[in-house]
Parts: C-alpha cells; sequence; structure tokens
C-alpha cells in the first residue's frame, strides 16, 4: 500500500502546527504585522543576559568621569588619579578605571561645551 505523497504533507503540517502549539502553551507575546495581522511569538524562557543593564552602566560611568573631568579640571583629576595610584591594591585598580582615558576627555568636552 503506497502512501499518497500529499498525505505526508499533511503529516509533516500537522505534526508543525501541533509543536508551535504546544511552544505557545508555555507563552507567548502577540504583535500586529504590517498589514493587520495578529502574530503570537514564543516567548523566550530561561535567563537572559543583561546587555542593556551592562551598557547603561558603561555609559553612566564614563558620564561621571567626564563630569569630574570637567568640574575638577585635568590637572587636579590627574593629581587625585596619581594618589590613586600610590595607594592600596584596591586604590590601584580604582585608578585604572577612573584614569583619563579618550572617551572621558571627549565627555568632559562636551559637557564643557554644553555647561559654559
Amino acid at each position: 500500500m503506497a502512501i499518497d505523497i500529499n498525505m505526508k504533507d499533511f503529516g509533516k503540517r500537522v505534526k508543525r502546527i501541533n509543536k508551535r502549539q504546544r511552544k505557545l502553551a508555555n507563552g507567548y507575546v502577540t504583535s500586529i504585522n504590517h498589514d493587520g495581522l495578529i502574530i503570537a511569538k514564543v516567548r523566550r524562557s530561561g535567563p537572559r543576559f543583561p546587555w542593556k543593564g551592562i551598557a547603561l552602566c558603561f555609559v553612566a560611568f564614563f558620564a561621571f568621569k567626564g563630569f569630574l573631568l570637567s568640574q575638577l579640571g585635568e590637572a587636579t583629576y590627574n593629581t587625585r588619579v596619581a594618589s590613586l595610584q600610590a595607594g592600596t591594591a584596591i586604590e590601584k585598580i580604582g585608578a585604572y578605571g577612573m584614569s583619563a582615558d579618550p572617551v572621558t576627555q571627549w565627555v568632559a568636552s562636551q559637557i564643557n561645551t554644553v555647561l559654559r
């Protein structure tokens, strides 16, 4: 007894639909397509890495460093970083992080143009 090719395709479609339905049972998010069609997408499960939060921390850190450099002046800022460099191991790590790099100097110049 030969199986019809259309029957095979139908069986594959049913398996695919059942698999998607099982995934959607765990949670889904709906969105509206450009033509108005409502589409259900499977909600991702499991822990995700907080890329946005880490990027925001870096932006805030460089903004803080730029603000300090802008307000203290380059000479005073470098003197304070040098005093950190002469301290304990933790202070040396802090001095490395707080050193005036090109990004910090650019942020400080942008802050100076806005504030003055």
